[in-house]
Order: structure tokens, then C-alpha cells, then sequence
């Protein structure tokens, strides 16, 4: 279907809604009294017969044959007529000299736009990015809207179908959707990530199997950050079975206390000693052994319990707490990363002192660590509010990752953070990389003028210790200090490292 008989069915669409909707059928009867009161039977006569032709050579009336075809909000193609085309497309181009992509696009963090404008602004901005894809489109394209905030494309027959058409193409939409859109005398940016696919790496010749091949790599874009693209590959596939075999696990896993906090322990670059553990989520798999949380978080988030699996964490690393005080080791802090699921719960707060308060612990006691991206998309009013006052309560505010993201000084300011987290990219090799050491120098001149602690992530080598110390970095954190560890073999670390320190002479230097 052409892009203009779209867009004349869109039109079309948007009339028949406006004139046959139940509001203006009951005014029919009183402009049918207007024309008798002005113009007398006549007037009548010539309104009751002219009102119902206007409308039937409108096509208004009769319906629309192919209407089942069209998303009713946007206008586009739905599911069934994008599955239709590719389907021909399939059958009668490709292995004939010409093929096809097909495409998924997703409005990234569209839960927290939603909430923010209403359903009136929500599908506003659906319609205008909908328009925005159909005008970047060839003729011969088909756009269509798949689920809510999912889009999707299906392109024209072209001879040259590569991974370069298609990355620019995807480039094109993206550009086009980030574009500012003036909504209520404001401005709303939204970016989004695209998967796609080209004809001949679908794991099957079909129309059904290309569009979800499109849905995978899209999901695979959106795991990997915002504004992502990615092409479908066949490691994708064996990935997405893998998570949802974990997705089915995941309660269990829970139920069984299998998924529980290790711990890692960042050390001060002045005197060596413990500053503080941080806790890392780890599933002891009964089967596939100990598991990063690079490999389930999805497979939670699926399921719908990260705030379970905040809860896990919180209360172990308070108990956690509770053990060192209690075994006489000095660990004044331990440092919780908390999601933006959680970071949404109106209740966090009260959640957070009561637990506090229950291993009868200080609110300094425990570090709130939250991602850059998190502070830089500060338009959610609940994330805000609780960053805010957890601050207030006394709790440490770590932003996590930092360099990664685009968090402004003023968002830093206003979040009253207490210590930059400086992410690993920026630590390696920074003992024998001078663009590296430029980098780092430059982010802890900037926390220093901003009165903020910085801890460095991801220190791996005595190097990259000593070389960030001579930098002033105040406090390090990695596997050249120590891997992440259960709870109970945290004892025995701090016994070695506390006799290691004995037999360092000066300040300064690696702690192995």
C-alpha cells in the first residue's frame, strides 16, 4: 500500500470519527430543525437529503475495506497488514535480486513520558512520532505501529539490502523521532532504540519470523542503552532462551534465598582501611553455578521483581552490617544500588528507615548508589523526591557510573550527591595512557571544586592504583583490592588485608 493512500485512509479515518461519532449524530436532529426554521420545508427537504450524500461520497458511511489494517490512533499499518507485506515481499523478492529489512523501533523509558504527560500527551506524542517515521520513509516503505510505544518497518524490495542500509536507515528514524516535540507550551525529547533484520539472517523464511528476529535485536538495543540500534544475529536467539528459561526460575530462586548479595570492598588511597563494601547481586544457580548480574537482571526485570529484588538486597546488606559490627570489624558503610523501578516506589522511603531502624542502624550508615542516566532524566517527580529525601534522612548518595552519562552539575546539585562513582572505561590503563590520566584528573578537579568524594570502579592492577592515589582519588574499588565475595569469607578478607596493612611502611600505596 502506498504511502499516500495511507495517509489519505489516515485523513479519512480522522473525518469519519469526527462526523459519525454518537456527539454529532445527536446534533443531527437540531440542524434539521435549524433548516425548517430558516428555510421552511424546503430548506428541510434539501438538508436531510444532502447531509447523508455528502457523507456516502466521502466514503465516510460505508466504511473503510482495508480499516482493519490501520492502527486506529496513528493511522498506520498494524501487526497484520506489516506481516501481510513482508510476507509478499518474501514470496516474490527475495533470492530474485532484491530483498527486504525489517525494522522495530521503541520509545526508550516511555513508562516514566506517560506518567509525566497523561493518557492526552501520551497519545500525542504516539501521533507525532508515528508521523515523524512515516515522513522519513521511501515511497514503496510500509510504517506501522506494533503495541503501544513499538513501531515498525518494513522495507520496500531494494537490491543493495546490507547491514550499511540498514543502520542508516535506522539512524534516519531516530534522528527524526529525537527531534523536539512542542507539546503544552513545552518541549518533550524522546529517544529510541531500533532493531532490525535483514532477509537473509531470519532464522526462518517468514514474515512471522523476520518481524520477531526485528523485536529481538530491538530489546538487544534497548539492554545496551538508550538510543541503541542493533542487527539480529543468531547468538541473539540462543540469548533469548536462555533468559526466558531463567524467567521461569526467577521466583523460585527467590523463594529458595539462592539470589543474594556479594560483597566488594573499597579502600582509602591515604591509609589502606576499609571504607566501605559494596553489595553485588549473585544467583547460585543450582545448575549453571554462580551468575553475574549481567545475566538475570533481565530475567528479573521480565518478571517483574526488582523491587523483590531490591528488598533481597537491602536487608542482607544491612545484615551484613549488623555481622561486621557485631564481629568487631570497622566497615562504615555499605553501598546499595537501587533501580529506577524501585527509585518510582512512593513508598521507598519509609521502606528504607524502617529497615534502618529494625538492625538499629544510622541512615549515614547506608550509601544509595543511583546511575548517571538516572539523575540526567530527572523529569519522574516520585524519583526526585525520594533521591531527595533519603538525602534528607542522612543516607550517602553515590552516582554510579559517572562519565558514562549526561547528568548535568546542576542535576548533581540538586540531587545533593556526596561522591562520584568514576566508571571502569575511564580507570583502565590510566597508569600508561596519558589521555586516560587527562580524563580522570580532570573529573576529580571537578569533584573537588564541587566538594564531592569520588571513588574509582574497576581497579585492576597495582598501576592503576597508585597512578589514581597520585591523582587524588580518595578511595579505590576492584580486583587488584579484592573480587566480590560471599558474606561469610568477608571475615577472613579483612583479617588479611588488616595484617597486610602492618607491613606497608608508608601511605599510598597498593593493598593486594
Amino acid at each position: 500500500m502506498s504511502r499516500r493512500t495511507l495517509r489519505m485512509r489516515h485523513v479519512r479515518r480522522r473525518l469519519n470519527n469526527a462526523f459519525i461519532r454518537p456527539q454529532t449524530l445527536a446534533f443531527l436532529p437540531a440542524l434539521m430543525l435549524g433548516g425548517y426554521w430558516f428555510g421552511g420545508e424546503g430548506l428541510l427537504l434539501i438538508t436531510s437529503v444532502t447531509f447523508p450524500v455528502v457523507l456516502l461520497l466521502g466514503g465516510l458511511l460505508e466504511g473503510d475495506r482495508n480499516l482493519e489494517l490501520l492502527d486506529s490512533l496513528t493511522g498506520l499499518a498494524n501487526r497484520q497488514h506489516l506481516l501481510q507485506v513482508l510476507g509478499e515481499h518474501l514470496e516474490h523478492f527475495e533470492g530474485r535480486g532484491q530483498s527486504t529489512v525489517a525494522f522495530v523501533v521503541q520509545l526508550d523509558d516511555f513508562s516514566e513520558v506517560s506518567e509525566a504527560l497523561g493518557s492526552a500527551g501520551t497519545e500525542e506524542i504516539l501521533r507525532r512520532t508515528a508521523d515523524r517515521i512515516h515522513d522519513v520513509i521511501r515511497p514503496g516503505d510500509l510504517a506501522g505501529r506494533l503495541i503501544e510505544h513499538r513501531f515498525a518497518l518494513v522495507l520496500g524490495p531494494v537490491r543493495q539490502a546490507n547491514m550499511e542500509v540498514g543502520l542508516r536507515i535506522a539512524e534516519r528514524m531516530q534522528a527524526a523521532i529525537a527531534e523536539p516535540i512542542s507539546l503544552n507550551a513545552g518541549s518533550v525529547y524522546v529517544t529510541a532504540s531500533v532493531g532490525f533484520c535483514l532477509a537473509r539472517r531470519a532464522p526462518q523464511r517468514t514474515a512471522d519470523a523476520m518481524l520477531e528476529a526485528a523485536e529481538i535485536a530491538m530489546d538487544e538495543a534497548r539492554r545496551s542503552g538508550r538510543g541503541s540500534v542493533r542487527a539480529y544475529s543468531n547468538e541473539m536467539n540462543d540469548a533469548v532462551v536462555s533468559r526466558n528459561s531463567l524467567s521461569e526460575e526467577i521466583g523460585i530462586a527467590f523463594d529458595e534465598g539462592q539470589i543474594k548479595p556479594w560483597f566488594q570492598p573499597q579502600v582509602s588511597t591515604e591509609t589502606g582501611l576499609v571504607t566501605g563494601f559494596e553489595a553485588l547481586a549473585r544467583w547460585h544457580h543450582p545448575e549453571r553455578g554462580i551468575l553475574p548480574p549481567a545475566d538475570f537482571l533481565d530475567a528479573v526485570d521480565a518478571a517483574g521483581m526488582l523491587e523483590r529484588l531490591g528488598e533481597v538486597m537491602l536487608f542482607n546488606g544491612l545484615s551484613a552490617l549488623r555481622l561486621w559490627d557485631k564481629s568487631g570489624y570497622r566497615v562504615p558503610r555499605v553501598a546499595l544500588n537501587f533501580s529506577s523501578a524501585e527509585l518510582r516506589n512512593p513508598q521507598l522511603v519509609d521502606k528504607i528507615r524502617w529497615e534502618l531502624d529494625r538492625f538499629d542502624l544510622t541512615s549515614d550508615r547506608l550509601i544509595v548508589e543511583i546511575l548517571e542516566s538516572v539523575v540526567a532524566d530527572s523529569s519522574n517527580d516520585t524519583i526526585t523526591a525520594n533521591i531527595a529525601a533519603l538525602a534528607t534522612m542522612g543516607c550517602e548518595i553515590d552516582l554510579d557510573d559517572f562519565g558514562t552519562g549526561h547528568a548535568s552539575i546542576a542535576n548533581i546539585r540538586r540531587f545533593a550527591i556526596n561522591r562520584i562513582k568514576i566508571d571502569r572505561s575511564f580507570v583502565t590503563r590510566v597508569d600508561s595512557d596519558p589521555d586516560q590520566q587527562k580524563m580522570v584528573s580532570a573529573i576529580l578537579s571537578m569533584a573537588e571544586r564541587l566538594d564531592l568524594d569520588a571513588v574509582a570502579e574497576g581497579v585492576e592492577t597495582p598501576g592503576e592504583y597508585a597512578t589514581l592515589s597520585g591523582l587524588g582519588c580518595h578511595h579505590v574499588q576492584g580486583f587488584s583490592i579484592s573480587e566480590p565475595m560471599p558474606l561469610e569469607e568477608t571475615l577472613t578478607w579483612m583479617d588479611e588485608h588488616a595484617s597486610n596493612l602492618e607491613n606497608v611502611p608508608g601511605v599510598r600505596h597498593p593493598i593486594i
